[in-house]
């Protein structure tokens, strides 16, 4: 018999997000969503699903899943972000595989959607982020305040099932998110000791679309991959950007 498997989502003022992943994971044994006080309706949509709603207070992505792990039921964890959805096959694999393990951890490959439509490079497939199938028992996050890492004490296996994330559905989305998430990395790297510099506003923008539509051969989802490039240089440069700013308050440039 495959071990029970608790499914968590983590959740902000998600509630359409949520409609849409919570009917592709009610295979788990349990589901809990993990929210920092969401002002809509997530708590109705916990509710007309079935599954567990939890308020707790945001103080950084890693604290918060160490925070989600320890209110689970069972040791094997599977987790799924609110743009996420999970897939038949995916489901039916983390059964087979469950049935007996044989690693600590398992990464999963991801297909994203940009503006509506998939993309298949610029680093967008299979992009693993960390392990989303593990034992609870031997893994667990680091403190991070946001892209955060994580400790695991076995081996790590990799699924082949996809699962697919929806993350970018608009510019206003994209636009909303990016000014969220250069806030905190650009928190974190202050934290860290990190600074920003003019050489690093002219030159890591250009060096981030490089990467994502060059080397990663974006160029080829056409437009759309033009656009996630740019949207990324732009996201680098409102990072360091910000880091400046942190600076400025601080006192100490």
């Amino acid at each position: 018999m495959p071990e029970s498997v608790s499914l968590y989502v983590i959740a902000f003022n998600e509630a359409q997000n949520l409609r849409e992943v919570l009917p592709t994971v009610m295979w788990a044994d349990e589901v809990v969503v993990v929210d920092s006080f969401s002002t809509d309706d997530t708590a109705a949509v916990c509710s007309q699903f079935g599954v567990r709603h939890v308020n707790i207070k945001f103080e950084g992505f890693g604290k918060l899943r160490n925070d989600a792990l320890a209110l689970l039921k069972y040791d094997w964890v599977v987790s799924i972000d609110s743009d996420e959805r999970s897939t038949p096959e995916f489901a039916e694999e983390v059964r087979r595989t469950l049935a007996a393990p044989q690693h600590a951890a398992y990464f999963v490959p991801r297909q994203n959607t940009f503006l509506g439509r998939p993309v298949h490079h610029g680093g967008m497939y299979p992009d693993y982020r960390q392990p989303q199938i593990f034992d609870r028992r031997k893994f667990r996050y680091r403190d991070d305040l946001v892209h955060e890492g994580f400790e695991c004490q076995g081996s790590i296996g990799y699924f082949k099932a996809t699962i697919w994330q929806h993350p970018w559905p608009t510019l206003a989305v994209i636009l909303r998110k990016m000014d969220r998430y250069t806030t905190l990395m650009a928190q974190r790297r202050f934290e860290d000791g990190k600074r920003s510099s003019v050489l690093k506003m002219l030159f890591a923008p250009p060096i981030g679309f490089m990467k994502k539509y060059i080397f990663q051969q974006g160029f080829r989802d056409g437009m759309h991959g033009f656009v996630m490039a740019a949207m990324h240089g732009c996201y680098t440069f409102v990072k360091y950007a910000k880091l400046w700013e942190l600076e400025l308050n601080s006192g100490k440039k």
